[in-house]
């Protein structure tokens, strides 16, 4: 993996997961770095970047890894705010999840084990306030999505931060139908993951951001 950020915040980074035998940091940089020509060089599977970089912001790094670079990495973005502008702007741009600063070493390690397995690092609450303070809610359900009442019900497993595993315990089927069904939803939003489909389905009403899920 990759990190961009301040020195301080890096050493701290660097020390909860270079002890972690399945995780190997093959760069760091501060937030002055070129990020797309470090991805590049060091061909990382997650990057996780301050979300106020000083070169360019996160979600502006995070729009052009995912679009130009070829097989990008998972972004993970850290933040000392949970509701900060930029945070949202990120995760609409495509990124697998945001992390606190704050965040302890072992919510670190678990939080890119998690992005690189492919799931997302999603706070329910957290995600739910920023759309309904940064966000544009709109009434109307999802429109062309079309999608079935089995996807619907996904899709609020899914906004409730639940993985495949737990999808699929949820629904009674096994992982694969699970997934299958994650990705069909994930499809039919237009959304480039997790995240994004969630963010979606608060934007667009299905799912009211003011209510706490259940």
């Amino acid at each position: 993996m990759l990190l961009v950020d301040d020195e301080p915040a890096r050493v701290d980074l660097r020390g909860a997961l270079g002890r972690e035998p399945d995780i190997e940091v093959v760069g760091e940089a501060d937030a002055d770095a070129d990020v797309p020509a470090l991805v590049c060089a060091g061909k990382p599977d997650v990057v996780m970047l301050d979300v106020r970089l000083r070169a360019a912001d996160g979600t502006s790094a995070t729009h052009h890894l995912l679009r130009t670079v070829p097989d990008p990495p998972r972004v993970l973005v850290l933040t000392a705010f949970g509701n900060d502008r930029d945070v949202y702007d990120a995760l609409q741009a495509g990124a697998a999840g945001f992390l606190l600063k704050r965040a302890g070493p072992a919510e670190v390690v678990h939080a890119v084990r998690t992005v690189a397995a492919g799931e997302a690092v999603l706070f329910p609450a957290a995600v739910r306030e920023l759309v309904a303070v940064r966000g544009r809610c709109r009434q109307g359900g999802l429109g062309a999505a079309a999608l079935t009442p089995r996807e619907g019900e996904v899709l609020r497993w899914m906004a409730r931060g639940l993985s495949d595993a737990e999808v699929a315990r949820e629904l009674a089927v096994g992982v694969e139908e699970a997934q299958a069904h994650v990705a069909a939803v994930i499809a039919k939003l237009g959304a480039r993951g997790r995240v994004q489909a969630v963010i979606a389905a608060y934007e667009s009403g299905f799912i009211d951001p003011r209510r706490p899920l259940d």
